[in-house]
């Protein structure tokens, strides 16, 4: 089905981008975001409603006639009751990845890098906002997923590469830290593990009063040690 699509595609991670560029309004950003999120089939009804809640039933079926309208040609095709986007979506590729790399299969630097991005940054509208909390937690495990995978077959670089990316997007998680830490010892590089776990440790004491759990202390604890 999806070389139905030619060369069209929405971006939504890391913000939204089409492929190729297209020049678009407003209602029509909005309309390709919520149909790359929520579909790639949606109903027409919910569409308008979910995009415009503030206004009537009548006037939200009118913004959407006018944001199909502003639309280029071809993105979407309306069927029936429903929206269908005609076009491939980042966000599926990236779920996809994302649950294989939670099946523990050893998923390549380009699934890292797309997992390295949040869904629709800066877009605080209601229909989008859980679908953010949920992939953020989605991928962060991923990453995490990775770093494991990769770490215990040797292939160390994507597994840093990985831990750093969970690190990033989530500086508190101990989980994130302590795959990455993991990952830095079984390379040799235990002086970067150390590193890493002291400023986790520092900035948890420093933002919530609390002290690193113990299966993190036992990977960095002999090299805490030969440093004193």
């Amino acid at each position: 089905m999806a070389s139905s699509y030619g060369s069209r595609r929405v971006g939504v991670l890391g913000g939204l981008g089409t492929r190729p560029n297209e020049r678009l309004s407003g209602a029509g950003r909005r309309l390709l975001a919520y149909l790359a999120v929520k579909g790639p089939r949606a109903n027409r009804l919910l569409t308008g409603t979910d995009l415009w809640p503030e206004v009537s039933e009548t006037r939200a079926r009118a913004n959407l006639r006018r944001a199909l309208w502003q639309l280029p040609h071809r993105w979407v095709r309306p069927d029936g009751p429903e929206l269908q986007l005609d076009a491939s979506v980042d966000l599926v590729d990236a779920r996809r990845v994302a649950d294989r790399a939670l099946a523990d299969t050893l998923v390549g630097a380009e699934a890292v890098e797309m997992l390295k991005h949040d869904l629709l940054p800066g877009w605080y509208e209601p229909w989008v906002l859980d679908e953010q909390d949920q992939f953020h937690l989605h991928r962060i495990q991923a990453l995490e997923a990775v770093c494991r995978t990769a770490s215990h077959a040797g292939a160390y670089p994507l597994a840093t590469g990985a831990g750093l990316a969970a690190v990033c997007a989530e500086p508190l998680r101990e989980s994130a830290v302590t795959v990455l830490v993991d990952a830095l010892v079984r390379e040799g590089n235990r002086v970067e593990a150390a590193r890493r776990y002291r400023a986790y440790a520092q900035r948890l004491r420093r933002e919530i009063g609390a002290a690193p759990g113990d299966d993190l202390v036992a990977l960095v604890r002999p090299y805490l040690r030969r440093r004193s």
